[in-house]
């Protein structure tokens, strides 16, 4: 059986939240947003369509035609600003499975795509897209099959106008990617951890610190993320097996990121940071593909933890 065939492995594009942010203090764990891929046997699932994946649709272009599967959790600026520089959506013969939830409003992931494309807001609409995009409208709580082995479990998440997060298993392994989410005061979200129930890696909403979350000046509460303490309270309590650290502040600066790293592995041993360029397996006994190239916005392409 070839590598594809069974290879489970995760490369994060796109890492940052709310605002992309390049510069030299973000060189290290990157400053483009949300799009996380999933290379699930010989399917490739991907997560949000931030900045992230304008760099994810560049090193496909050696490999066309590509088909893929693309779940957004929410249309939140940052979440699919990238999807009308997604080139390979512009080539024929490449086709595309979208997923997303129906919105508050009553607006389908479909529509939200079309609208950020319609004038005066991009000079070319979604329409002159020329690959074949199906969209699908995601029943929260209804598990999506994709071929024999993959489901993809959703729940909807606590987060101002709506999120959902996924779960993806394949052959007795998972991933949960959970973003954006706030925490409860006084219990921890059943729905998260239904998500992260004995997941084999956990990507969690990780914001802010609690110091900033709790601060009486500038307080975060209700802005609809999470802290990286909370997210080691989840991988505890679900049992996960490896946690990593998602959508990081714009205003977390290499330094500062790297001091979270600290105090995360002290608290959970498995504990990550996300890094633009990290690819890591799932399970160690899968063989995994040469990483795709990269633009040069990090130097972890490949690396496996």
């Amino acid at each position: 059986m070839s590598n594809t065939e069974n290879q489970f492995t995760i490369t994060f594009w796109g890492v940052r939240g709310s605002i992309a942010c390049p510069g030299p203090q973000t060189v290290k764990y990157g400053g483009n947003t949300p799009c996380v891929e999933m290379r699930v046997g010989s399917d490739r699932l991907i997560f949000d369509g931030g900045t992230g994946i304008r760099v994810l649709g560049q090193s496909l272009l050696s490999q066309m035609p590509v088909e893929g599967h693309i779940f957004f959790t929410h249309s939140h600026w940052d979440h699919i600003q990238g999807f009308p520089f997604f080139t390979p959506a512009f080539i024929k013969g490449n086709r595309f499975h979208i997923y997303g939830a129906i919105a508050p409003n009553g607006a389908t992931v479909e529509q939200r795509l079309n609208d950020q494309m319609l004038h005066p807001n991009f000079p070319v609409p979604l329409q002159i897209m020329g690959a074949d995009l199906k969209f699908y409208d995601v029943e929260i709580g209804k598990p999506i099959q994709i071929g024999e082995e993959i489901s993809v479990e959703s729940a909807l998440l606590n987060h101002p106008g709506q999120a959902v997060g996924y779960r993806v298993n394949w052959r007795g392994y998972s991933a949960a990617y959970v973003t954006d989410t706030e925490h409860f005061p006084d219990h921890l979200d059943e729905n998260v951890l239904y998500l992260a129930r004995d997941a084999d890696v956990f990507i969690y909403d990780a914001t802010y610190t609690d110091e900033e979350y709790y601060s009486e000046k500038t307080s975060k509460v209700g802005w609809g993320h999470s802290t990286w303490q909370e997210a080691v309270k989840v991988a505890k309590a679900a049992g996960v097996k490896r946690l990593f650290i998602f959508h990081h502040d714009p205003l977390h600066s290499d330094e500062f990121l790297d001091r979270v790293g600290e105090q995360v592995a002290t608290a959970f041993p498995n504990g990550f940071m996300a890094k633009e360029g990290l690819s890591i397996q799932i399970a160690s006994a899968f063989l995994v593909p040469e990483p795709a190239p990269l633009e040069a916005t990090s130097s972890e392409v490949g690396v496996s933890v």
